[in-house]
């Protein structure tokens, strides 16, 4: 990993540090609309070659039903199906208390205004299944879903070379009440849930987590129909703050438990002692050799970099320049810099906070907001399935209060009908 002075950094090179995931070029911009526009166009035909030609598949449909989930879902332990209920109960805790009803608000005497939610009726859940099958991802975004009552929820996930799913992803659907999965992966699953197919229907809000390829489709998808997305989602990405308290082998354990999820993800520790940095390095390259999934970690950490800071103010300033997706603050001092902290994803507090707590089972969600995308975006949560509709009633005493306030402003906006539509009713 490259060790960087921040001192040193003009703005010009921390602007080029904090730069990720980007397409100069439009590469995969171009790759990502042929196959939008090949979905859009022959629908089912175009996702049958396209998993012959991605996924190594030849499908004879493009679903499993409730009968194959439940067949597959055999294979689990008991082990694991105790460890997927626990992450459920959690998740599930966390994200109902974000259902709530707001209170009615009465502006000025006889004008009250208040807000209702409503689920949105049908939503679509991308989950990843690439170089890593994800159920954990399917609890995330599929349990809030069902707590703000989405009427229908369409689920695509890629075929394993067996041209089924994953059992762990089988027994997730069962435990959300899902009885059909959906074998379509990449681009051309979110081109599918935006314009619809034969087999697949059309969705108002895609959701899920993917590479470039998945985001840039989410991004085109966002501007060109009228299907919403949630975030541009894209590689995942940990920025780690540690000071002098920070324990080096923890700080490693956290950037491969990142670097492990993709060859382009991101995995950054700002630093305010150099000797703490230094033995984290060495613990990163003790630790690297022994995962399963080496390869891929490594070709993240050489994407990967350190900066050491003289200060733990000026490693938070860094941070919210990069505006990481995970946050981690690996001191004992940092009930003093939270307050500090602008632009994040999900933070994690302490020496004893990993990142894979929320990834599985904390409760808090892992679907965040990508690519210095947190500067404006939040993870999921209840309210991402959730519309807010606003509502108004005014009294005769009302009406008789704001109408002249409203006759005012519509005339000096010249909008002569709009003032007339209170004037009707305060002359009756």
């Amino acid at each position: 990993m490259k060790t960087y002075n921040y001192s040193e950094l003009s703005s010009t090179d921390i602007q080029k540090l904090v730069q990720r995931n980007v397409d100069p070029a439009n590469e995969i911009r171009t790759i990502v609309e042929d196959v939008i526009t090949n979905v859009q166009q022959h629908g089912d035909s175009a996702l049958f070659d396209y998993a012959l030609k991605f996924d190594k598949v030849e499908l004879n449909k493009l679903y499993l039903e409730k009968a194959e989930l439940e067949e597959i879902a055999k294979a689990i332990s008991a082990d694991q199906k105790a460890a997927l209920e626990t992450a459920y109960s959690n998740i599930y805790k966390f994200h109902q208390t974000q259902l709530k009803t707001e209170d009615k608000v009465e502006t000025m005497p006889g004008v009250t205004c208040w807000r209702e939610l409503r689920p949105i009726e049908k939503v679509g859940l991308y989950i990843p299944g690439g170089s890593a099958v994800l159920p954990s991802t399917f609890l995330m975004l599929g349990i809030p879903a069902r707590i703000a009552g989405c009427h229908e929820i369409v689920v695509c996930s890629p075929p394993q070379k067996n041209g089924k799913v994953n059992a762990f992803i089988a027994y997730v659907a069962l435990m959300l009440g899902i009885d059909k999965i959906y074998l379509v992966g990449g681009s051309q699953a979110v081109a599918a849930m935006a314009y619809g197919t034969a087999s697949i229907p059309k969705v108002d809000k895609i959701f899920g987590p993917g590479n470039q390829f998945v985001t840039k489709a989410k991004t085109i998808i966002q501007s060109t129909t009228t299907t919403a997305i949630d975030m541009p989602a894209g590689p995942s990405e940990v920025l780690v703050i540690a000071d002098e308290t920070a324990v080096p082998a923890y700080i490693a354990a956290d950037l491969l438990a990142q670097a492990e999820h993709g060859i382009d993800s991101q995995a950054v520790l700002v630093c305010t002692s150099a000797y703490i940095a230094q033995k984290a390095i060495a613990e990163v390259e003790k630790q690297l050799p022994v995962l399963p999934r080496a390869e891929i970690a490594k070709l993240a950490i050489d994407n990967s970099y350190v900066v050491i800071t003289n200060s733990l103010s000026e490693a938070m300033t860094f941070s919210n320049k990069y505006a990481p997706e995970h946050l981690i603050l690996a001191t004992g001092s940092w009930e003093q810099i939270t307050g500090s902290i602008i632009n994040a994803g999900s933070v994690f507090l302490g020496n004893l906070t990993p990142e894979s707590a929320g990834d599985y089972a904390s409760g808090t969600n892992h679907t965040l907001p990508t690519s210095s995308y947190a500067r404006a975006y939040s993870g999921v949560s209840v309210d991402s399935f959730v519309k807010k509709i606003t509502f108004q009633h005014i009294t005769r005493e009302g009406i008789n209060n704001i109408g002249h306030t409203v006759e005012v402003l519509a005339e000096l906006e010249g909008l002569h009908a709009h003032r007339n539509a209170v004037s009707v009713r305060l002359s009756n």
